[in-house]
């Protein structure tokens, strides 16, 4: 603990120069990250044969539900919703790690996605179909090099998760530590491979053939899921994630935080050994509340440590979901699962910083460059004109006072301008955004009467006293005259500026009557 933001009851000690797989880590990565080009380069001929698999399977779902939605086999949009997600979550599944990755991504997007889809795709966090016990035994004592009875006294056949690279179980070493074993699926690394270069293959032929290929960018997109699940393929590297993301905690003295201990010696490309945690689901907010948790405080020190995560070391946890967070008893929480773990360059680093303090000051110059340094604009963008098209430097517009036709037309003008400008989302952004989606969901359940106004302004002053020096000195902030001025956030949210409060039940009923004139407007517009 004197280093890492582990807990008190030690099942064994790191001592940083004493890891066996640690000096391994910087080169594995490195080589994770030359693989992606050519895995992401479009072969002259697709994987037939796992082509038919991917188009057989999705089909089916897509076309059994097409033909009893004709039939009139649902009643109403929602019941027809949520049976063609649970049509697809199967069928993701059958497909394998690949598919059931892209829906946990898509599971942590509450608000950008239909619920229906979000709900039916949480399943895929940790509910996916288990490997057979002798399945996992094999892969155990292949990797540790001897019979599971010679490293654990208990080995629970039954696992307690099951996601789409591996599966957990518990276990109990020979000197008696209570652990969790987390396992790799058979031949995982190789299917994954087959259907990154299937994905590469296919992305350019959609390149503007559909609304969501022409708003996500095909290619680009297969590019960045490539560059973060090709990494999760070597536990030495999650390994090495979840030392560095709590020396990190530590050093920021974010005590609010714990990260599991991974083992020093029993950790390998498909086995990793690891402290086990135990706590509150992140969802179960009656039992936390019972227990006299503070679920606000809950809420507010995730805020806090992941910004200043991603801002001041330029290293956070890139997978932040329900199933990957356990609350101790005494309010803290547990961090789990770090296969994806964003890491900045210093530049980058710095821009998000810039991003973060140009919001809190209204600055939106200093947001546009910030948004360019970080790679989702291209070098030369006339950054003036960016603000001028999207009309960002004009009063805000309140979208719950336009009809579902006008907001429909505002978000294709937004989108086909930034389109024009080569606007993309680069990995650490896409990351960074997911986590957001994920804290405002988190919010909805543990904090739904939390002042956002007034959260978004105290952060920025925590980050102004904790780090008022570093801010000076990078980007030539003088943190004691900083104004807090949440006019662009405000503008960001589409609320009024002379807007004093806003809670986020107050925010989720401006967002349900926004979806819903659009929903109206769309459905509308297909029986016309």
């Amino acid at each position: 603990m004197d280093w890492a933001a582990f807990t008190e009851a030690a099942p064994w000690v790191l001592e940083r120069d004493h890891i066996a797989w640690a000096p391994l880590a910087d080169r594995l990565r490195d080589d994770a990250r030359a693989e992606v080009p050519r895995l992401t380069t479009p072969g002259r001929l697709p994987h037939v044969g796992r082509m038919a698999v991917v188009v057989f399977h999705l089909g089916r779902a897509v076309g059994g539900w097409w033909v009893r939605k004709r039939l009139g086999r649902y009643q109403g949009a929602e019941a027809s919703r949520a049976a063609l997600s649970e049509r697809l979550r199967t069928a993701i599944e059958r497909l394998g790690a690949t598919y059931i990755k892209l829906a946990q991504i898509i599971s942590s997007g509450e608000g950008l996605f239909p619920p229906e889809l979000v709900n039916e795709f949480k399943k895929c966090r940790d509910q996916v179909p288990a490997e057979d016990f002798e399945v996992v035994r094999r892969t155990v004592e292949a990797d540790l090099g001897a019979r599971l009875e010679d490293v654990f006294t208990e080995f629970d056949t039954s696992p307690l998760a099951a996601a789409s690279i591996a599966q957990v179980h518990a276990a109990t070493l020979l000197s008696g530590e209570r652990v969790v074993v987390k396992v790799q699926r058979p031949d995982v690394a190789r299917l994954v491979r087959t259907d990154l270069k299937v994905m590469a293959w296919l992305a350019p032929h959609l390149v503007g053939r559909i609304p969501v290929a022409a708003l996500a960018n095909p290619p680009a997109l297969v590019e960045l899921f490539a560059e973060t699940i090709v990494e999760e393929l070597d536990f030495r590297l999650e390994a090495s994630n979840m030392v560095d993301v709590a020396g990190v905690l530590r050093e920021l003295n974010q005590d609010g935080y714990v990260v599991p201990r991974p083992h020093p010696e029993l950790v390998r490309r498909r086995v990793m050994v690891m402290e086990r945690i135990d706590g509150f689901n992140f969802d179960d907010v009656v039992g936390m509340q019972a227990a006299g948790i503070d679920t606000e405080e809950v809420i507010r020190t995730g805020m806090v440590a992941f910004m200043e995560g991603a801002m001041i070391h330029g290293i956070f946890h890139g997978d932040l979901h329900g199933g990957n967070l356990f609350v101790l008893a005494d309010g803290r929480t547990a961090l789990l699962d770090f296969g994806i773990t964003a890491r900045l360059s210093d530049e980058r680093r710095r821009a998000f910083l810039r991003m973060m303090i140009s919001a809190t000051t209204n600055d939106l110059m200093g947001q546009m460059a910030a948004l360019r340094d970080l790679g989702a604009l291209p070098r030369d963008t006339d950054l003036a004109a960016v603000i001028s098209d999207l009309r960002l430097d004009q009063e805000p517009i309140d979208p719950t006072t336009l009809t579902g036709e006008e907001m429909v037309a505002e978000v294709q003008r937004v989108v086909k301008a930034l389109l024009g400008y080569g606007a993309r989302m680069p990995k650490e952004l896409m990351l960074y955004v997911k986590n957001m989606v994920f804290l405002d969901g988190a919010i909805a359940r543990l904090a739904p009467d939390l002042d956002l106004l007034a959260e978004v302004a105290n952060i920025s002053m925590v980050f102004a006293q904790r780090h008022g020096e570093r801010l000076f000195r990078e980007l030539g902030v003088d943190a004691a005259n900083m104004q807090v001025d949440l006019d662009s956030v405000k503008a960001g949210l589409g609320v009024d500026l002379s807007t004093e409060r806003l809670t986020y039940r107050e925010l989720q009923a401006r967002r349900d009557l926004i979806q819903k004139r659009m929903r109206t407007h769309v459905e509308s517009a297909r029986r016309n």
